[in-house]
């Protein structure tokens, strides 16, 4: 299904009074049971990048609800093309070909979806949910793709678990919610600023927030229901920001009053979510401080990629 012609004009990163405004997502269909995209394995292919905050979440939900073998993926370069694109590379490693529909970017799989895509000056961004039977793309916004794969569960495939049970849902979208802008959006509001004002307000946000979460994790492992908490979405959507914390955002996006670590709760949240099956697995360091460091040239002028932090020392 082809986006609008206003989603489709929101293709680039905008800047306000030297604000970083994030793009929206293009395409936005749901996979439903007897909808025209019907709930059944095998038939939807995921396109990620290790290095990206969003599309890992799917890849961490995909396997905490044990997917594998009913939604295949490829992985693209961690090399950001100067336009922002991105490209396969199976020589490289922890990337794939597209084993899909064999194109060399993943601009060929948005032009499969809306043709003329790659003429309209638009840029693809990970992660995509690709259909097999029509051949197009479902959706490419993380947190709905998260969602859908829940469907997949109750649908009685993979381990049978879910991540958003129904009487958690509404505390679930709440966190995910204040958890958004000042964190999983802040670091780029604060990376990408242009005015020392509008890396003041964003980084002010941020650590405000990791404060507050750093409060609400004081007894708890996750950060909805009762007791301990239970693992949800909302975790996950947190912890792809936190996991690429200390190794990337505090020197990179200037994100530097506290690091991850200097929290113990969020420390141990960390930590407590590498350590849940198949989620470090998920993690590739290399992929995300190279991809940062080196695609970012309008704040790494000469793509030099730190030594540091030594393994372990973010995530342990």
């Amino acid at each position: 299904m082809k986006p609008t012609d206003e989603q489709a004009g929101a293709w680039t990163e905008a800047f306000e009074s030297g604000k970083f405004v994030r793009k929206s997502s293009e395409f936005r269909d749901h996979i439903v049971k007897d909808g025209t995209f019907d709930v059944e394995s095998g038939r939807y292919h995921l396109y990620v990048s290790h290095a990206c905050p969003w599309a890992h979440r799917t890849l961490i939900t995909r396997t905490l609800l044990g997917l594998e073998n009913d939604i295949s993926v490829d992985v693209v370069d961690w090399r950001m093309n100067r336009d922002g694109s991105w490209s396969f590379n199976d020589e490289e490693e922890g990337a794939t070909a597209d084993t899909i529909n064999g194109e060399s970017s993943l601009e060929g799989i948005y032009n499969r979806a809306f043709e003329g895509w790659n003429e309209s000056q638009r840029i693809g961004t990970v992660p995509v949910l690709w259909d097999r039977k029509h051949s197009t793309i479902v959706n490419n916004e993380s947190r709905e793709i998260v969602r859908m794969f829940d469907s997949f569960a109750q649908a009685g495939m993979g381990n049978g678990t879910s991540l958003s049970p129904v009487g958690l849902r509404e505390a679930i979208d709440a966190m995910i919610d204040a958890n958004y802008e000042p964190v999983n959006n802040g670091v780029y509001k604060s990376g990408f600023a242009r005015t020392q004002s509008a890396y003041d307000e964003a980084v002010t946000a941020l650590f405000s927030r990791l404060d507050e979460l750093e409060i609400h994790l004081e007894g708890r492992e996750w950060l909805v229901g009762e007791g301990v908490g239970q693992l949800t979405e909302a975790d996950i959507c947190l912890f792809t920001t936190l996991a690429r914390f200390d190794l990337v955002y505090v020197v990179h996006f200037k994100c530097n009053l506290r690091r991850i670590i200097d929290y113990p709760n969020l420390q141990a949240f960390v930590e407590r979510m590498i350590e849940q099956p198949g989620v470090r697995e998920t993690c590739h360091w290399h992929h995300i401080k190279a991809h940062y460091f080196w695609s970012h040239q309008n704040i790494n002028t000469f793509r030099i990629i730190p030594l540091g932090p030594l393994e372990g020392a973010h995530t342990k």
